[in-house]
Parts: structure tokens; C-alpha cells; sequence
């Protein structure tokens, strides 16, 4: 059990340096080549905090491991949404851009309502499974998630072109290469030892995806969002939580259901239940108390919404 451990914490270190490595070079080769800040927080900078979830569900899903799977989905949209964002908003009033509040909020209900809706075939006869036509109506979400954005941002056009990076062609591809073997070698060895973790254990590996795996996944977005708040950087610490959720319902998902089809255990729907009223929750609290402001006391009924689940889930 403690080699276990020891290989799922060393695979998380690995899976968070890689994504870090991989921002950083795709980064700087977006530079080079002045492709617009725009796209690079659309595409490499969400890409690269979701990317430990990417690569831990791809390869589950390839290994037919469904509940890890959607442990890991599932529990990381809820560690984000109730412990990230209550504990930023511990920290300090989040105060939410009105776009955010229009679109990425309401399209995050979406998204957890269409999960829901799909997951349990409510259309259909038969087991309860996240089919690859179900994948491709997330994916295709996901594309019009990124598209509403583009259309939405602003977009300078005052002709200055971006400074290329100073670190050379060779650099950028080795932090590109090593952060993809980070990525690779990290999310085998937190599924290989997660599995047999759980059967050491003699638990489910749906309560390791929805404890370890999904806290592990999500430390890029605690630290993120976490160090946001205490600098008053508001903005970013609702916008990566609701980017996260939004990137791994539609993309993540939806790219697991692709490589295989994944069964579905209805133990989930408790949990689907709570993102779906923890988002409603956050989208009433834009328009109760201060508008487009997660008061504290918001922010605290979140993390103890957290805390009561995870209590539920140790304890049954």
C-alpha cells in the first residue's frame, strides 16, 4: 500500500510539472510565432491546468476503468467548484465580470445538466453509459464553448507585434517534450497505482477517483485559484474554476467517451445532483446580497457543502 501511495503522489508530482512544462514551452512557440495572447489562454493555458485530467481519463478510459473515469471528472468539477472557489472566496468577495455572469456561469448549469441527461440515457433503453455519440454532442459543446469566446473577447488590432520569447528553438522543444513524457509517465502511474491502491484497500475505485485522484488532478487549480484571490485577481480565480469545469465536461469527457464508451454507475447521480445545485447556487448568488459578487458567507456554505459530501462518502 505505501509503494502505492508513494507512486500515485510521485505520478501527480510528475503530471503537474509536465503540465506546467508543456505551458511553458507551447507557450513560447505560440510567442514565437505571434500567435494572439487570446488564443493561447483559450487553448495551451486551459489545455495545459486540465491536462493531468486529460491524460489520467484517457488512459482509464482506454484501460476500462469507468469509475476512475468519472471519479475523476466528477470529482474534480466538485473540488473545484465547492472547495476552490469557497476557499478563494474565504480569501476575499469574488466580484464576477458581467460576461461571466451572461455566458460561462449558464453554459456551466448546461453542462452539468447535459452530462446528467446523457449519462443516464434518459432517451434510451438499455445500461446507463456515456456512449461515443454522446461524446461527440460534448465535444461538439466544447467547440462551441471556444467559439462563443472567441466571439465574445476583444481583440486588439493596434498592429504591435508580440515580442518573441528569449529562450531558444531548442529549449522551448525540450520543455514541450519533457512535459509530455511528465504528462505520459504521471497519469500511468496514478492510474496503475490508483486501481491497485483500491484493492489493497478493499474500496471502490470509484471513492479513490473522487478522493485522491480528483484532489491530485486539481492542484494546478487550487494554486491558481487560491493565489489569485490573495492577490485580488478575481477574475482569474472564478474564471479557472469555471473554465475547468466547462474544459473537463465537454472536452475531457467527451474525448474519454471517444476512446471507449464509458459504463455508468448511477451511484454518481448524488454527485451530479450537488454540481448541479452547487452551480445553480453560484449563478443565484450573482443576483443576491452584492450582484455579481460570491460574498463569504457564500463561499463558506460552499466548502461546507465540500465537506459534507466527503464526510458521506468515507463513511458509506
Amino acid at each position: 500500500m505505501l509503494t502505492s501511495l508513494l507512486f500515485i503522489a510521485f505520478g501527480l508530482g510528475l503530471l503537474i510539472l509536465g503540465a506546467s512544462w508543456l505551458v511553458e514551452g507551447a507557450s513560447a512557440l505560440a510567442q514565437r510565432y505571434r500567435v494572439p495572447d487570446l488564443v493561447i489562454g483559450l487553448t495551451i493555458v486551459a489545455f495545459g491546468t486540465s491536462a493531468p485530467e486529460l491524460v489520467v481519463n484517457t488512459l482509464a478510459a482506454y484501460q476500462d476503468h469507468p469509475s476512475i473515469v468519472l471519479g475523476n471528472i466528477l470529482g474534480s468539477n466538485f473540488f473545484n467548484l465547492f472547495l476552490i472557489l469557497g476557499l478563494a472566496g474565504l480569501i476575499t468577495p469574488l466580484t464576477v465580470q458581467s460576461g461571466t455572469v451572461r455566458r460561462e456561469i449558464p453554459l456551466s448549469l448546461l453542462a452539468v445538466l447535459l452530462l446528467f441527461g446523457l449519462s443516464n440515457d434518459y432517451l434510451e433503453t438499455g445500461p446507463a453509459v456515456v456512449s461515443r455519440v454522446d461524446g461527440g454532442i460534448l465535444l461538439f459543446f466544447f467547440g462551441l464553448f471556444l467559439w462563443t469566446s472567441f466571439r465574445s473577447s476583444p481583440v486588439e488590432v493596434d498592429g504591435e507585434m508580440v515580442t518573441p520569447p528569449a529562450c531558444s528553438v531548442w529549449k522551448i522543444g525540450a520543455y514541450i517534450l519533457l512535459g509530455l513524457l511528465g504528462l505520459v509517465l504521471g497519469g500511468k502511474w496514478v492510474v496503475e497505482y490508483a486501481v491497485a491502491l483500491a484493492q489493497n484497500l478493499g474500496v471502490s475505485e470509484k471513492i479513490i477517483g473522487l478522493t485522491l485522484v480528483a484532489a491530485g488532478t486539481s492542484l494546478p487549480e487550487l494554486a491558481t485559484s487560491v493565489v489569485a484571490a490573495f492577490k485580488k485577481r478575481n477574475d482569474i480565480a472564478v474564471g479557472n474554476v469555471i473554465g475547468s469545469n466547462l474544459f473537463n465536461t465537454f472536452f475531457i469527457m467527451g474525448t474519454s467517451a471517444m476512446v471507449r464508451p464509458i459504463s455508468y454507475d448511477t451511484s454518481f447521480n448524488l454527485l451530479q445532483a450537488l454540481l448541479i445545485g452547487g452551480t445553480a447556487f453560484l449563478l443565484l448568488a450573482m443576483f443576491t446580497g452584492k450582484r455579481k459578487v460570491l460574498d463569504r458567507w457564500e463561499a463558506a456554505l460552499l466548502v461546507v457543502g465540500y465537506l459534507g459530501y466527503t464526510g458521506f462518502l468515507l463513511h458509506t
